[in-house]
């Protein structure tokens, strides 16, 4: 499925929803903790991820663990709920440092490998289902250091949604970690989303296969980067129209 760019759409609508600001302590609190739910679930679901939407919910909600279900799969619900909440205390700023990445990549994954989470890979990766190759461990901190400085000029040169899904592509071809690298590429671009006024944005499972083949796009001969863009536009319209929705609601 090919993918029109929304961004002259998203503006009409991000017009509407910032008619609706500030939004009262209530208001905000009851769409953070939707929001907190269904982009645990969802983006932890893009990586194969058991856990459903309701069982999401009673693991963050409730502490309850879900039989039948691997401990893993807790692990990577309790983690992202963490650094969603991360997410948040950073959005009030306006840049976006290599300590954010890091430390939302830790919260993630602390559960799951503690020595590994926060820490770039010291090892080489082979990504199944394409021919793009990761850059070896040896290039990965000087790659995110020039990476990192290069987002102010970023921001300044493309749509706000432009530059976050610029982040996402360029955190996840460079692929720092040993895992987890969609799900920090998906808060990076959450984060850049909400530092710039806009909403938490979701990618359904269900749009998998088109948001992998977007990507892979971007990262192989002859690389574009706009379907990817065009797929994250279409994706932050939605969130946008079902945050307006919320809000009429509440």
């Amino acid at each position: 499925m090919t993918y029109e760019n929304k961004i002259s759409a998203i503006d009409e609508l991000k017009q509407q929803l910032d008619k609706h600001r500030p939004f009262d302590r209530h208001t905000l609190g009851q769409l953070k903790e939707y929001y907190r739910i269904g982009l645990t679930y969802s983006s932890n679901a893009l990586e194969g991820n058991s856990l459903t939407e309701t069982e999401t919910k009673i693991v963050l909600e409730d502490g309850i663990t879900i039989g039948g279900k691997p401990i893993r799969d807790h692990y990577e619900a309790l983690g992202h709920s963490e650094a969603y909440d991360l997410l948040y205390r950073l959005s009030t700023a306006n840049d976006i440092t290599e300590k954010d990445i890091l430390e939302l990549h830790r919260l993630f994954y602390y559960r799951i490998d503690e020595a590994k989470a926060g820490h770039y890979r010291k090892g080489k990766v082979i990504i199944t289902g394409t021919d793009f190759i990761p850059p070896p461990p040896s290039e990965i901190s000087a790659l995110m250091k020039k990476f990192v400085a290069d987002t102010p000029k970023m921001r300044e040169k493309y749509h706000s949604v432009e530059f976050a899904a610029l982040l996402h592509k360029e955190l996840v071809t460079i692929h720092p970690f040993v895992d987890g690298n969609g799900r920090a590429a998906r808060l990076l671009m959450n984060l850049a989303l909400l530092q710039s006024g806009y909403v938490i944005t979701i990618i359904p499972p269900i749009l998998r296969n088109e948001y992998i083949n977007a990507i892979k796009k971007t990262q192989i001969a002859p690389q574009t980067d706009a379907p990817f863009i065009n797929f994250i536009s279409a994706m932050v319209y939605e969130s946008i129209k079902d945050y307006l929705r919320l809000l009429n609601a509440l």
